[in-house]
């Protein structure tokens, strides 16, 4: 079975790297506010309802982020069949893929409010459960600086940066209840655990996760397992631990 092929159900099939498990899936558009079409993908559990909703919103488009990136991508391919969990990626405005390019300009995480919204209001039509904003780098401050004003279930934050999030939007998540997790890679290039700890300490709900030998990227599929998983211990806790193997 080639690495990007769909698992058969008469294989046992190791679940790492490229390997496509079963789901319900199809390319779909959102429409945003301010008139852009933003292209993206949908996954959801093969043969029964989900249990949960992710909203995943990629690294940097400026160094190589998009809906691709290894982590959403994977989460995509292996979270509908071993969680019961639907999945939509996208594209944020101005950034390209092998599923097309959305429309507009990189925003500097001003405009994508818009795109964030965007999708949140696609999920609702959809009928799913309301999601969880799953960030990785970039992906973290749109959803810290723009979550509040969207119904989420909670923040799944990865490698967060706090580059462009400040102390007092970083505050302003005391004015709702929203469950907030940071997952902290041990050699993070940017937000290191015990900083990260002081830069969170202004929300004391916020639940700071240290990952040992992690690193900003999450490259291997040790780090992969793990983040995938602080995933779903809030998402769908009843499916861990994840299985290494899909029959």
């Amino acid at each position: 079975m080639g690495p990007t092929e769909p698992a058969r159900a008469s294989e046992a099939v190791e679940i790492r790297g490229g390997v496509l498990l079963p789901a319900r899936r199809r390319d779909v558009d959102l429409r945003t506010s301010d008139g852009l079409r933003l292209v993206g993908e949908l996954s959801l559990p093969q043969d029964r309802p989900a249990v949960g909703t992710l909203v995943t919103l990629h690294p940097l488009p400026t160094a190589g982020g998009f809906m691709d990136s290894h982590v959403i991508r994977k989460a995509a391919a292996r979270l509908p069949a071993l969680a019961d969990l639907a999945v939509l990626r996208f594209n944020f405005r101005g950034v390209s893929s092998p599923r097309g390019r959305s429309e507009g300009e990189f925003g500097e995480g001003i405009a994508e409010a818009a795109d964030l919204a965007a999708a949140v209001r696609f999920v609702h039509d959809e009928g799913l459960p309301t999601p969880w904003l799953v960030g990785w780098s970039f992906g973290t401050e749109v959803a810290l600086k723009h979550g509040r004003q969207v119904e989420s279930a909670g923040l799944v934050l990865l490698s967060p940066p706090l580059h462009r999030t400040s102390d007092d939007e970083l505050e302003a998540w005391n004015d709702v209840e929203t469950p907030i997790v940071a997952v902290v890679p041990e050699f993070d290039d940017y937000l290191r655990p015990d900083e990260a700890a002081r830069r969170f300490s202004v929300i004391p709900r916020a639940d700071v996760v240290p990952v040992e030998g992690g690193k900003h990227l999450w490259v291997g599929e040790k780090q992969t397992t793990r983040v995938l998983s602080e995933i779903v211990r809030r998402a769908a806790p009843h499916a861990l631990p994840l299985p290494a193997r899909w029959a």
